[in-house]
Order: structure tokens, then C-alpha cells, then sequence
């Protein structure tokens, strides 16, 4: 999403509650357009409450044709229209032997159905939206929404018009049936997707990517296979290499994004992030090197095949808050909205409403809610998820704006609600499988759990099997490190997070791995210009900018200007979130330092400075290194990965607390250190021996303060000694700053006094 200020705002929402009966079929309807076992036929599906009638019109070819066929569908009691057409009869009476593509039109009380309407004709217009929120228009030919695959985006390099999906008066007599984009009937393939990992959530290492953005710039991948689902899985072994275990992809549902190639030196109206979805169900076509119908779907499946056979597990951040037909074209006007989809089927089912009808209530600043508190809408949801999991073979999800998905009023409100069980929240824990704690088979479900107003920020306010990203663990991390002096930051706030959040996640009965904890994410500065920038710099001339938006709060800090600090900032970023107790997720490009020159709302650079690129001077072998002996040393220690919260008590009698906290000085901690701002240094010691760690103990710790901290160091276990894995501060600095099992340092023993720098990190293990 675009940065969004997640402040409260001040409104006062009456809202109205419905409790829905829940079918915890999926698929049950079996929507969309869809061949029978042997092709000889397909059977047209789709979903309307409110329309009068629905034809499916039939093209050859996807763009810049007219029809070859049309025919009317048939509603059943559970609203659902249907026609049944033999593979045959399109042969011998249309020619139609090919890829077949297709499009709704339908009529509504809004507009009337009569036989005098014509393509472009206003014959049986009544309103282009009326009371109860219809908009239909049979005008504007209807994408699928449970489509399988789509041609084309609405706005493209040959169409360049939007105004031809939008309805109003000056819009909608316009016919958009040559250039709308179509669904396309797709046969079953063969592509498998290999053996999904089936790990428990608590052992992964993330990488947010961008699958365009991951190859386009390496001369290493097939120039062809350059920012494809190819190439992506090219990179497999990469990722890998450094020690990733799950790649978690931006959008990759279809999106309006292929305007971007209209102007390949301007961001005017790009879409590179992916967040304006156009169908739940379809590969994005633009990322695929194999653009022929049923070749993203392939070659998606082939990518995922790729990374699980070398253990990578595959995320993709889903966006079922809002869609991209967006919203009101002008706040003012409510006539004039784009009409390529849901709207045009069945507008106040598949859309949050104001209590007038004449407007989308908007939590998500991009135009306007999914009605996800609608059954039909949530059955969407679930379908989508369950055919991204079972037939593309993705191991989990990270949901965009997820609080949306809290929902439980339809229309004129907004209310987020954990616990009622008929939410589109509740009803995914419920039909689709959650991965137990422990490992196995099931999916991987991951919140954003913020939106836009109302009661929408529920960081620890998810339901039980819900994973979220920890915004507070951000928060707390980036204001120790940059804001000294600024932000009172205490001790405790800091061991809270260093522990696994236990204030967030503990009093419902989750666990730390629960705490997806990260120092960035792909809206907002990168690791480097978080501790290099002051201020975003997003009005910049291509191909750095301009991005308009971003959040002007973004507890950054320059270090003075100073290089060497600034690496060494990024080092003790890159540590917290990997020594941390929860799942650290890192974007990718961070692992090398790249930058973008504190631009930190790049959603529309769909260029060379976002891509990631893997040599030149933009890429800090020294930190990669680093990077990727801290996720090593992290995955060969399971003390750092616990199952559950840490206890300050012995349980195996050896006379040492599985986890401790120290002061500086060596002693325990009480609360008025806890409790005080001033104090700006903490560190902890955890029994490795109860975790079955390599280590018999591991001590981390942490100076938050300007000037170099002697800490003293604590028992490391009868006939043990400390020995040095890493220290941050820039004496260190080097391809060797992380040593490797059986190179560390040796140190000393209880007592021993240590200088840590000033923001300095320390690791050491006993043995």
C-alpha cells in the first residue's frame, strides 16, 4: 500500500451489524468459466442478487474485436446465472475453435433490460447509480471475477483512454467491449509445484521481494526471462545462498500495471508495487516470459516448483480490502465511477457503501472497502485463497490492510471486531488450515494489521491463528536507534520486543513466532536511508521519482552524516530483528544496502533504482556477508527461534534461568531500570541447554546509548566461557565481522568487563 498515516481518526460511525449464515463450502458454486473433464463443453458462471439479465459475449481475439457470440444466462435460487455451451457448436456456427475469451454485460433496475438496446445506446438508462447502490451498465463488459486468467490490463499500451470503463454522462454510453480486458477459459495443466515445506512459521527467514523487481536488472538471468516468474525462480538458489526461507511477494495478482510500459521514463499513473488488484484468481500476464493464454499460470506454477525444491516456502501479499476499479472518479460527483467488474455485477455486494448507496466507505485511501462482511464477497475470498494454495501451489499469505477483513457492518459504518466468528477473518481460520505451531502441512496467514481510521490499528488485536506484523517492534527498534533524547524509549519497552512481545500476543494465547518482526517493508525508506536520510526525498526526477505520498514519521536519522555510522546502524538493524524471539522479515536489497535515495514511497518507480541489482558499487559485499552470517547463525540456533514465550526460571536444573535480563553492570534488572527513558542499555542471557542449542548459553547486548558501555559480563555456565560471534561497532568492520562455528573469539568469563561502542551490538556464546 501507499504509506498511510495509521492516526485515529475522530469518527463517530453508527453501525449496522448483520449476522450471516456461513457456507463453509468452497468452491461450491463452481463460478467462473470453466471446460468439462473432455472440453467439449464450458459452463459460464457468475454471481448477481440484483441483476435482471446477464448475457456472456464471446471473442476471438482479446483486444480491438467485436464478439462472435453472445448468449443470455439463467439465474438459480442461489443467484448465481448460468449457460452451458458446447465446445461444437462454437467450432461449426462461430469459428470459434481457439482460446475462447469473454466478458459479461448486464442489466439492472438502474438500467432495464429492452431488445432496442444497441452497443453504445442509452436505451433503458434510468440512473447510473439509484438507491440501493446498482450500477449496472451493459455499456461496460464485465471481467469475471472468478476468471482464471485475464488478457490484458483496462489501461494499456494501446488504450490509453480510461474514460471507456467509466460510467457518468459523459462516460456511459461509451461501449468498452473492444478494449476491455477478458477472462479466458482455461484447460487443466500438468505443471506441478513441487513439495511444499511444511516447517513450522517459527523457524522461517522472510524476504519481501517485488517478482518483477528481483531479476529485471541481473545480466546473470536469460534477458528474455528478466523480471518474470522465470527469472524469479532463477533466483531461487540466491536466496538460498543467503539463507531466506520464504520469499514473500508483492501482488502478483493481476493488476492494473501494464501502462507502465506506456512511458518507460515516467511514473505519471504507474502501478509498480501491485496493490490495485483487478482479479483475485489470475498471474499477473506481465510478469510472465510465457504471455500465451494458460502461460503465467504455468509458469508461475513452475517458479513456486522452483523455490520448494530448494526449501523456500512462497508468500504473496493479497490485497482483498479494495480492488482496482477504485472509487468515485470525483469526491463530489456520484455518477461517474470506472464499471469493468464487481460493480457492474452486483455493486453493493462486492463494495462497502455509504448509508446513502451513492458512495464506497473507504478505510484503505485507495478508493473505497470490499464488502467483507458480505457472504458472496467472503466465499470470493476464500475460493481465491484456496486455488492460490492448492492449484499455484503458495504456502501462505500476507494480507494487505487486513484489519478490513474485521469487518462487521456492510454498509454507512466501520467496526473491527476480533472475536465475531461470521468476519471474513474468522471465516478463513475456519475453512482454510492454519500450520500448526509445530510444523505440517497447512497455510501460513499473516496480517497487516492496520488500515485507515475508525478502530482499524490492532497490532495484537488479531484473532488467534492470525501471524501480524509487529509495527510496534518497528516503532520501538527504530526510536531507540535514531530518535536518543527524542523518543523516551525505556528498557522494557525494549525487552518486551527483544522477547517476542508478549504485551501483544501473550494474553490470547499466542506465541512469540506470532510477531513478524521487521526494521522495514516495501513502503517506506530502505534499510540504508533509514539510517542515512532525515527526511523523504520523494519529488525527485526520474528514475529516482517523483512518488507522491509516503509517511513524513518515519523515526529516521542520518547519524550525523557519518558513512561509517550509518553502516553501523544498518548492521545493529539487521541483528535486533535476527536475534530477536518472533520470525524477522527482511526486504529485498537490504541485505547489500541498497538505496533509494530516500525516496519512501516508491509504489509507482517501476524502474532500474527499484530493482535490485547484485554487483556495482551499490552492492556492499561486507554486508551481504554479514547478513548472511546472522540468518546462519540464527537457523543453528533454536534458542533464538523459541516455541513459546521465554520463562525467567530454571527448568532443566542446571542453575541457570533459561532466559535473564542484565543490566550493564551485571545484575538483574528491576523495574525503575526497566521503567527509565535514561537508561539506554539492556542485554540477556538465554540457557541454550533448554532449547537443545549448540550453545550451552548465547548473551546479547544491546547499547542504545551515544558513548561506548562497559558491560559485565554474566555466568556462562559451570566450566564455560564467553566467546565472541560478533560485534557491530566499526572497529569490527570487515568480511569477517561474523565468525563462523569454531572461529569465534574468545573472551573470558563471569565478570569480564566488555566495552560495546556507542549503538553498538554485541553476540557472544558460551562454551
Amino acid at each position: 500500500m501507499r504509506s498511510v498515516q495509521l492516526s485515529l481518526w475522530a469518527l463517530v460511525l453508527s453501525c449496522l451489524c448483520f449476522a450471516f449464515e456461513v457456507s463453509a463450502a468452497i468452491d461450491a458454486q463452481q463460478l467462473g468459466g470453466r471446460y468439462n473433464a473432455d472440453k467439449s463443453q464450458i459452463t459460464f458462471k457468475v454471481y448477481s442478487q440484483r441483476a435482471t439479465r446477464i448475457e456472456v459475449w464471446l471473442y476471438k481475439t482479446p483486444y480491438g474485436a467485436q464478439e462472435v457470440a453472445k448468449y443470455v444466462l439463467t439465474k438459480n435460487s442461489s443467484n448465481v446465472w448460468s449457460k452451458t455451451v458446447s465446445s461444437s457448436t462454437l467450432a461449426n456456427s462461430y469459428r470459434l475453435t481457439g482460446t475462447v475469451y469473454y466478458g459479461y454485460r448486464a442489466w439492472g433496475p438502474n438500467w432495464t433490460y429492452s431488445s432496442a438496446w444497441r452497443k453504445g445506446s442509452a436505451t433503458g438508462f434510468v440512473s447510473d447509480v439509484d438507491s440501493q447502490g446498482n450500477r449496472f451498465n451493459p455499456n461496460k463488459l464485465l471481467l469475471d471475477p472468478y476468471a482464471r486468467e485475464i488478457s490484458h490490463d483496462p489501461n494499456n499500451a494501446n488504450n490509453t483512454d480510461g474514460t471507456v470503463f467509466a460510467s457518468g454522462p459523459l462516460h456511459r454510453n461509451k461501449d468498452s467491449g473492444a478494449k476491455a480486458p477478458k477472462g479466458i477459459v482455461l484447460a487443466a495443466d500438468s505443471q506441478s509445484t513441487g513439495s511444499k515445506p511444511t516447517r513450522a512459521f517459527k523457524d522461517e527467514v522472510i524476504s519481501e521481494i517485488h517478482v518483477r523487481g528481483l531479476t529485471r536488472n541481473d545480466s546473470s538471468i536469460p534477458s528474455a526471462a528478466r523480471g518474470t516468474y522465470e527469472g524469479a525462480g532463477l533466483k531461487a538458489a540466491y536466496l538460498a545462498s543467503l539463507g531466506i526461507t520464504a520469499v514473500e511477494f508483492l501482488p502478483v495478482q493481476e493488476t492494473d500495471n501494464d501502462a507502465n510500459d506506456v512511458n518507460p521514463t515516467s511514473t505519471a499513473g504507474d502501478n509498480y508495487w501491485g496493490y490495485m488488484t483487478l482479479n483475485y484468481f489470475a498471474p499477473d500476464r506481465r510478469y510472465a516470459k510465457d504471455k500465451t493464454p494458460g502461460g503465467p499460470t504455468r509458469e508461475f506454477k513452475k517458479m513456486v516448483k522452483a523455490f520448494h525444491d530448494v526449501g523456500i516456502k512462497v508468500y504473496i501479499d493479497v490485497v482483498y480490502n479494495h480492488t482496482g476499479e477504485g472509487g468515485a472518479w470525483n469526491g463530489s460527483d456520484s455518477s461517474t465511477f470506472n464499471v469493468f467488474s464487481w460493480r457492474g455485477l452486483d455493486n453493493p455486494t462486492y463494495y462497502s457503501l455509504t448509508s446513502d448507496k451513492q458512495f464506497n466507505w473507504d478505510n484503505t485511501g485507495v478508493g473505497g472497502n470490499f464488502n467483507t462482511r458480505n457472504p458472496i464477497a467472503q466465499n470470493l475470498i476464500i475460493d481465491s485463497l484456496d486455488y492460490w494454495h492448492r492449484t499455484l501451489g503458495v504456502d501462505g499469505f500476507r494480507f494487505d490492510l487486513a484489519s478490513v477483513l474485521g469487518n462487521t457492518c456492510e454498509h454507512g459504518c466501520f467496526n473491527y471486531s476480533r472475536d465475531d466468528p461470521n468476519t471474513a477473518l474468522n471465516r478463513i481460520t475456519a475453512e482454510l488450515s492454519a500450520r500448526p505451531a509445530s510444523g505440517g502441512s497447512g497455510i501460513d496467514l499473516i496480517a497487516e494489521p492496520w488500515a485507515i481510521g475508525g478502530n482499524t490499528y490492532q497490532v495484537g488485536g488479531f484473532p488467534v491463528k492470525w501471524i501480524e506484523w509487529n509495527g510496534q517492534y518497528r516503532d520501538v527498534i527504530r526510536q531507540s536507534q535514531n530518535k536518543l533524547g527524542v523518543a523516551p524509549i525505556t528498557p522494557g519497552q525494549l525487552a518486551s520486543r527483544f522477547a517476542g512481545s508478549s504485551d501483544l500476543y501473550g494474553d490470547d494465547g499466542r506465541k512469540p513466532w506470532h510477531s513478524v518482526n521487521f526494521m522495514t517493508a516495501h513502503d517506506g525508506f530502505t534499510l540504508k536511508d533509514l539510517y542515512s536520510c532525515n527526511n523523504k526525498n520523494n519529488n525527485q526526477p526520474w528514475p529516482w521519482g517523483p512518488s507522491d505520498g509516503g509517511s513524513d514519521d518515519n523515526n529516521s536519522w542520518d547519524q550525523g552524516n557519518i558513512a561509517a555510522d550509518q553502516r553501523k546502524a544498518a548492521r545493529n538493524g539487521m541483528a535486533l530483528q535476527l536475534l530477536s524471539a518472533g520470525v524477522p522479515m527482511i526486504v529485498g536489497g537490504d541485505e547489500y544496502l541498497r538505496s533509494l535515495q530516500c525516496n519512501n514511497n516508491p509504489y509507482n518507480l517501476d524502474a532500474s533504482t527499484n530493482w535490485l541489482s547484485y554487483s556495482g558499487s551499490g552492492f556492499n559485499q561486507d554486508f551481504w556477508t554479514y547478513t548472511q552470517r546472522l540468518i546462519a547463525f540464527r537457523k543453528a540456533h533454536p534458542a533464538l527461534r523459541p516455541l513459546n514465550f521465554y520463562s525467567s526460571v530454571d527448568n532443566n536444573g542446571n542453575v541457570m534461568e533459561q532466559h535473564r535480563w542484565f543490566k550493564p553492570d551485571g545484575y538483574v534488572p528491576d523495574a525503575s531500570y526497566f521503567n527509565n527513558s535514561n537508561n539506554r542499555a539492556i542485554a540477556f542471557r538465554i540457557d541454550g541447554s533448554e532449547f537443545g542449542d549448540p550453545a550451552s548459553a548465547i548473551y546479547v547486548a544491546y547499547n542504545g546509548w551515544s558513548g561506548s558501555v562497559t558491560f559485565n559480563l554474566p555466568w556462562p555456565g559451570n566450566g564455560k566461557r564467553w566467546y565472541r560471534v560478533t560485534d557491530s561497532c566499526s572497529w569490527a568492520e570487515g568480511p569477517n565481522q561474523v565468525r563462523t562455528p569454531g572461529s569465534e573469539d574468545f573472551i573470558g568469563g563471569e565478570w569480564y568487563p566488555y566495552s560495546v561502542c556507542g549503538r553498538g551490538v554485541l553476540v557472544l556464546v558460551a562454551k
